[in-house]
């Protein structure tokens, strides 16, 4: 292929020299965004009850003690009652206890009374305990219950700050406590999950930091940093991968979003052009060589390349064959102006 002088001016054409550049081979990865487990909270009335507010509106926000709904059943009230008698008899026991506890350090009653009476003192105790954890379950105020206060209202309480994601139930609905109220998640504890086959596992490592985007965004410009890699791969040879994500680099980013990523791997010298000097030709890539030049004239050829690791607007090349390829010149700018001319040529 010749070019004149003006017509290799008018195409601004640029020749230079291959460069040996330090590239990363660079991992291509997909996933998605997912909370993580300490951010999603599944909500049930332990006791069960009817509902006596309102539900809440998928998207509200909760903070965390927040009463969410409030529950009565009759039931509530039978707990309180055995936990105050219970608490009555246990001050009766007690002395006992202790009565028949100096009777037998004197030898005056039998071995027999006092292990009755140790061993009833000793049950109510525990009955009182399983009582106490079973009210505070349902959000009884214990204070106030040793205060006489008693109350029909069993309450739910948020255990995170977070949103609402599914509220399943209305005013005056019957809860069973297998049923969930509420479901709740928290978007400040977001992560990604990439999908990496087998046979690129190894070069995933713990504390590596990658870029990633969202599947609309142009260009790899968030960062996470890979804290998990999972350990046992799916049906489809494809292993979890488990990133932060940066601080400042969550904005927009919810559950459920399509996320693609780039990961460098090691690093290595590597021969590199500048990406636009490579050229698709016939359905194969090539770089093209500046063979002669004169005084109005320059002659180009076409060089067939193999094509590596890209980076930066640059990409590892080899040419199978040719020695001292830093010592050629090739076309590093506005190489397909030349391609364009020789298919023009030829269809003529």
């Amino acid at each position: 292929m010749i070019f004149t002088k003006a017509q290799f001016e008018l195409a601004d054409i640029s020749i230079g020299k291959t460069e040996m550049r330090s590239l990363s081979n660079l991992l291509k990865l997909n996933g998605e965004v997912e909370i993580e487990p300490s951010g999603i909270a599944t909500l049930s009335a332990p006791l069960g009850g009817y509902l006596t507010t309102p539900a809440l509106l998928p998207g509200e926000k909760v903070t965390r003690g927040q009463t969410l709904a409030v529950l009565e059943d009759p039931k509530f009230i039978e707990l309180q009652q055995q936990y105050l008698e219970s608490l009555g008899q246990l001050e009766y026991l007690e002395e006992e206890y202790k009565r028949q506890e100096k009777l037998r350090d004197q030898d005056v009653n039998s071995a027999k009374t006092y292990q009755k009476v140790s061993s009833d003192y000793k049950i109510l105790q525990a009955r009182i305990k399983g009582l106490e954890e079973t009210l505070k379950l349902i959000g009884i105020n214990i204070s106030s219950l040793k205060s006489g206060e008693l109350s029909r209202k069993a309450r739910v309480y948020s255990p995170i700050n977070g949103f609402i994601k599914a509220s399943n139930f209305n005013l005056g609905n019957y809860v069973n406590p297998k049923d969930v109220l509420f479901e709740i998640v928290n978007t400040n504890e977001l992560h990604v999950v990439l999908n990496a086959y087998e046979k690129d596992i190894s070069q995933i490592q713990e504390g590596q930091e990658l870029r990633f985007s969202q599947g609309n965004e142009s260009g790899y410009k968030r960062k996470a940093t890979v804290f998990l890699v999972g350990k046992v791969s799916s049906e489809e040879r494809i292993v979890p991968v488990h990133c932060h994500i940066a601080d400042g680099d969550q904005k927009g980013i919810l559950p459920g979003m399509y996320v693609k990523a780039l990961v460098e791997t090691d690093a290595a010298q590597q021969t590199t052009v500048p990406s636009d000097a490579i050229v698709k030709y016939n359905g194969e890539n090539f770089l093209l060589r500046l063979a002669s030049k004169s005084t109005d004239s320059y002659v180009f050829e076409l060089v067939p390349v193999k094509t590596g690791t890209i980076a930066d607007g640059y990409t590892a090349i080899e040419i199978p064959g040719m020695d001292s390829i830093e010592e050629q010149d090739w076309v590093v700018k506005n190489a397909y102006s030349i391609i364009s001319a020789k298919i023009n040529s030829e269809e003529e």
